[in-house]
């Protein structure tokens, strides 16, 4: 099991419910150190104290805040537990609102929150359940690592889940990014449904959810520790010409994706109105032709 990241009490109105919270997920991608090139030697980083010139040992560090260019002030960790915050140590859940009210861009990392003792297990069911009837989200206040968060209290399985969330300031706009007014033929728009009730699932298709950059990683150093050829990447295919169809390039996809998926004969499309002289658009340019796609490796163990 892994370790507790976390421990304190959800506070749910006058119900208090003793929690512990660990990791929802991990993280399982191939990480490199940096090393040496004439000798492959690890390369290991100091600490130094700028104006002594010395390293400093792990013990002999703290925070600190710089205030002016010359001025920093001394932040202990008895000053960060001191903080006259109620969510130093309690998850206080402060409204229920309806999901649609909350930006999946604000939701960030998740924690399965267990009970702590056998006192914590009915009201940790009690909650649960009604999460579960409940049908807006609990958001929550709590205090983790050094700043107060806002988080999202859901239901997975049979566990309670935090996740911790951004605040409103902290989400950049997004109103300079969107490109000039274009204005798109509603046949164009038709053929873009119909291509994605193709490539509809009820579930994230089972060969979209491989990591296969890192079991190409894996086989990578596989093959070199073993001497043996490396893998390489297939040939790309020629760029097609630089202005194609739009809308024939739509239709091409919606039929490679009938065949992809063997749908075709049962697959629900919207009706797309046949093209006409009098709404013929000018040719666009593509993005270019995807390169094909690799064989997924064997995922290691």
């Amino acid at each position: 099991m892994p370790h507790a990241v976390w421990s304190g009490a959800i506070s749910f109105g006058l119900v208090t419910i003793p929690i512990k919270g660990t990791a929802a997920t991990e993280d399982h991608s191939i990480r490199f150190h940096q090393c040496h090139l004439d000798d492959m030697a690890r390369i290991r980083t100091r600490k130094f104290c700028e104006i002594e010139g010395a390293e400093v040992r792990a013990e002999e560090i703290g925070k600190g805040y710089e205030v002016s260019k010359d001025t920093i002030v001394a932040i202990s960790d008895e000053d960060l537990a001191g903080l006259p915050l109620t969510t130093a140590k309690v998850i206080e859940i402060v409204a229920f609102v309806p999901y649609s009210e909350i930006d999946p861009i604000r939701i960030g990392e998740g924690y399965y929150l267990e009970p702590d003792g056998q006192v914590a297990a009915k009201p940790y069911t009690l909650l649960r359940q009604a999460l579960e009837r409940n049908s807006n989200a609990a958001v929550a206040r709590f205090a983790w690592r050094g700043r107060e968060r806002l988080g999202l209290l859901r239901i997975r399985g049979n566990a309670i889940v935090l996740h911790s969330m951004r605040w409103p300031d902290e989400i950049r706009s997004s109103e300079t990014l969107a490109p000039p007014a274009v204005d798109v033929p509603e046949e164009e728009i038709e053929r873009a449904l119909a291509l994605m009730d193709v490539m509809a699932s009820d579930d994230i298709p089972e060969d979209a959810a491989v990591d296969r950059y890192t079991d190409a990683i894996s086989d990578l150093i596989v093959a070199k520790q073993g001497g043996k050829e490396l893998p390489h990447a297939a040939e790309p295919e020629a760029p097609a010409g630089a202005v194609v169809d739009l809308m024939a390039a739509l239709q091409e996809s919606v039929q490679k994706a009938k065949a992809s998926r063997g749908e075709g004969k049962h697959a629900t499309v919207h009706d797309m109105p046949k093209k006409t002289a009098a709404k013929k658009t000018a040719a666009k340019k593509a993005a270019g032709k995807k390169a094909p796609a690799k064989k997924s490796p064997r995922r290691s163990a």
